[in-house]
């Protein structure tokens, strides 16, 4: 099954060193390019709101209508540095909400997650942390709010050199967290693909160590077949990586995947992905493309992490 995961925000300058604050939402009423696909597709997104999006109306109303239309599904995306209170110092720890003071983190969530019942008319318990920002207190405050299902987790991945949280031994297939009540763990499908693939830290180094990086290494090892670490994403990866690393995670016994981008891709200059026309159609056929390979050749089928969870419910209980 194959959950869809659209971080749905403002515009921001991606090149900016420290918080990025926004600068519009305009790019928001752009996912009907993508939505067009989805409905051929069966495809029901959840779109995670950051505070941008949900308090203007110019992004808001639409969100509503295609939620009305019962087309998505909605959760929250806590971007610290555009939501309210804004009082902490605007530094780059600071932009990973678990890294915050957990009354503080719960405030800013309790405030985001006002603004979209308010705003779009559902009460969103689906949560996706800004710069997969999770930390110590983020459970806690997930259950008191009435959140269900997280979807921050990047598996096999340490973000601690960048001042965010170490993701390296959780697994990329869903999993219980927290407690009173638990909560469910929907991670980003990430992994390997060649040779090296299950080689463990060694994959990790190859693929990731900054340094081997400025030498162009990783990209010499993946045209080699050696080992390739792929993103289940169309941003920056072609539609062939989305295959090898969907077979690969199948051959692990991997069932549930998760898919995900950026709103403001589907409008040409706003990301790294897309700068131009040219770009967005390539980045529209690459999810047309892989949503025709996972319902078609391997026999897949979208879900929402509500269905999710209710597989798990279902499996828990037995």
């Amino acid at each position: 099954m194959l959950v869809v995961i659209v971080d749905t925000e403002a515009e921001f300058d991606w090149a900016a060193r420290g918080p990025r604050r926004a600068i519009g939402v305009k790019s928001v009423r752009c996912q009907d390019r993508a939505q067009q696909i989805f409905a051929r597709y069966g495809v029901r997104p959840t779109f995670v709101l950051d505070y941008p999006v949900s308090s203007t109306p110019e992004a808001y109303e639409y969100i509503r209508d295609l939620h009305d239309s019962d087309v998505c599904e909605i959760g929250a995306h806590l971007q610290p540095w555009d939501t309210p209170p804004l009082v902490e110092p605007m530094t780059d720890e600071n932009s990973y909400p678990g890294n915050l003071p957990l009354e503080l983190e719960r405030e800013k969530l309790l405030h985001l997650t006002g603004t979209i019942e308010k705003n779009v008319g559902v009460r969103p318990r689906v949560y996706k942390a800004g710069r997969y920002g999770v930390g110590p207190a983020t459970a806690r405050i997930l259950a008191e709010l009435g959140y269900e299902i997280d979807v921050s987790v990047v598996p096999g991945t340490d973000l601690t050199c960048k001042l965010g949280p170490n993701f390296s031994h959780c697994r990329a297939s869903p999993y219980w967290f927290g407690t009173d009540p638990a909560l469910l763990e929907i991670p980003l499908s990430i992994g390997y693909t060649g040779l090296l693939a299950d080689t463990g830290n060694v994959a990790y180094t190859l693929t990731m160590n900054e340094r081997l990086k400025a030498l162009h290494v990783p990209g010499v090892l993946a045209r080699l077949g050696l080992v390739e670490r792929i993103t289940l994403t169309p941003e920056g990866i072609s539609f062939e990586e989305l295959r090898r690393l969907t077979v690969a995670l199948l051959r692990k016994r991997h069932r549930i995947f998760s898919f995900t981008y950026h709103s403001p891709s589907l409008a040409p200059g706003n990301t790294p992905y897309v700068r131009s026309e040219g770009d967005l159609r390539a980045f529209l056929q690459r999810i047309e493309r892989y949503l025709q390979f996972f319902t078609e050749e391997i026999g897949g089928r979208a879900a929402t992490p509500f269905e999710i969870k209710s597989i798990a419910d279902g499996c828990t209980a037995k």
